[in-house]
C-alpha cells in the first residue's frame, strides 16, 4: 500500500504542478476492453486477451499536442497449460489467473491539432509513455483453490514482491463527438514490468516433498506444495530443471476504447461557484 501510495501522490503533484504552466483543458474519463499477457504460459500472441479491463483517467492538456495525465486500471489475466496447443505445456499443467491494479503517470501526443486542447482538429492519432506502479496477487486452481503469491513456488529463499514498477507505451486514435465536448478513444497499451512472476512461474522446479514406506502420507502443507510446484500429472519436474521459458520478464497489455469529457478551467471555476 506505501508503494501504491507513493505513486498516486507522485501523480498528484505532476499534474498540480503543470498549473503553473499555459494550458487550457482539463480531461476526465473511463476505459474498458481486456487485458492480455505474455509469459511462460502464453509466448508468442501479444494480443491474446484472457480477461477484462477497466479504468478511469484524469488528463490536463497543455496544448492541441501534449497532455499530462494520471491513470488508473484494473485488469486480469489467465493461462492454462492444459488448453495449449504444446505437448510440453500441456505436460507441465500450470495455470494462473491473476488480477492487475495500476496506477500511472502517462504523456500524450496527438499528432494533429487536436480540439481538447484548444487545437481546431475533431480526429487524431495520438501515442503515449510512462511509467506506473503495479499491484499482482497470482492464484491457480487444482484440486482447489490457491493463492500461489503466498508460496515459494519454485524454492525461493522467500516470497516474491507482488508490487512492481511498469514502463508503458502505446498508441490510439481520437475523435470528437460532434458540437460536444466529449470524445471517443480506441487504443492499445503495452507495459513491461520488473517482474517475471505475472503467472508464477519463472525459473526452476523446487524440490518436492516424496512419499516412502515410512511416511506414507503427506502433511496438508506438504501436499499443497507438491501441487503448485509440479500439477503436472506425471510429476514430470526434476529438482533445478526448467520450470520457466528463461525470459527475465512478463509483460502484459490492455486493449481498450473509451469515452471522455473536456473542460477548460473557465468552465472549471464556474462550477465551483
Amino acid at each position: 500500500m506505501k508503494f501504491t501510495k507513493k505513486i498516486i501522490s507522485l501523480g498528484i503533484t505532476l499534474l498540480f504542478t503543470s498549473l503553473s504552466l499555459q494550458a487550457q483543458v482539463w480531461e476526465v474519463g473511463a476505459k474498458v476492453g481486456g487485458a492480455a499477457y505474455m509469459g511462460e504460459l502464453n509466448l508468442n500472441n501479444p494480443v491474446k486477451f484472457s480477461g477484462l479491463a477497466a479504468g478511469a483517467f484524469v488528463k490536463y492538456n497543455f496544448d492541441p499536442n501534449w497532455g499530462l495525465g494520471l491513470h488508473y486500471m484494473h485488469g486480469t489475466i489467465s493461462g492454462d497449460d492444459a488448453k495449449s496447443n504444446l505437448a510440453e505445456a500441456r505436460a507441465r499443467n500450470i495455470n494462473f489467473k491473476t488480477p492487475l491494479d495500476e496506477i500511472s503517470i502517462q504523456l500524450d501526443f496527438n499528432f494533429l491539432d487536436y480540439f481538447s486542447g484548444g487545437g481546431r482538429r475533431n480526429f487524431s492519432p495520438y501515442v503515449f509513455g510512462g511509467a506506473g506502479g503495479l499491484v499482482f496477487k497470482p492464484t491457480a486452481t487444482y484440486d482447489q483453490f490457491y493463492r500461489t503469491y503466498k508460496w515459494q513456488s519454485e524454492g525461493q529463499s522467500q516470497r516474491y514482491r507482488t508490487y512492481t514498477l511498469s514502463a508503458i507505451y502505446g498508441g490510439g486514435v481520437k475523435a470528437r463527438i460532434k458540437n460536444t465536448s466529449f470524445s471517443v478513444l480506441a487504443e492499445l497499451g503495452f507495459r513491461t514490468p520488473l517482474t517475471d512472476y505475472l503467472d508464477d512461474v519463472s525459473g526452476f522446479y523446487a524440490t518436492k516433498f516424496a512419499t516412502s514406506a515410512d511416511k506414507p502420507l503427506l502433511n496438508e502443507y506438504e501436499h499443497s506444495f507438491n501441487v503448485i510446484a509440479d500439477p503436472s500429472p506425471n510429476q514430470i519436474g526434476a529438482k533445478d530443471t526448467q520450470r520457466g521459458d528463461g525470459r527475465s520478464r512478463d509483460s502484459y497489455m490492455f486493449g481498450t476504447i473509451g469515452l471522455s469529457f473536456s473542460f477548460t478551467e473557465d468552465c472549471f471555476n464556474f462550477l465551483k461557484h
